[in-house]
């Protein structure tokens, strides 16, 4: 009788493993602090109005930015997301995220107007 499980069922495999996701990942560079350099900027621009504060610049895993997210927004009482390796906090806290980042030793310096 034939197993109820057809899952896995492979014609032809020419390598080992065919799940090999983890040598397919791309590295992502997890540079300390001291060694990233980071803008804040405040926008407006495709949000209705609202202003944003955006961080931009990290090479680091997102695991890391979600825990330096959820520090960030308990301490601007915001809310905020993590969009394609840049934070972004609701609101304009420009000059509290600069004071926030060079204490956690990043090199931050406030860009645009």
């Amino acid at each position: 009788m034939a197993s109820k499980s057809k899952k896995n069922r492979v014609a032809y495999r020419e390598f080992g493993n065919s799940s090999n996701d983890a040598a397919l990942a791309r590295a992502t560079p997890d540079l300390p602090p001291q060694q990233q350099n980071i803008r804040i900027q405040a926008t407006r621009s495709g949000r209705k109005g609202k202003t944003v504060t955006v961080l931009t610049g990290f090479q680091h895993n997102p695991e890391t930015l979600s825990k330096l997210l959820k520090n960030l927004k308990a301490q601007c009482g915001s809310g905020g997301t993590v969009k394609d390796n840049n934070l972004e906090i609701q609101g304009e806290h420009k000059e509290k995220l600069l004071q926030i980042m060079t204490k956690l030793g990043y090199k931050a310096k406030i860009s645009g107007g």
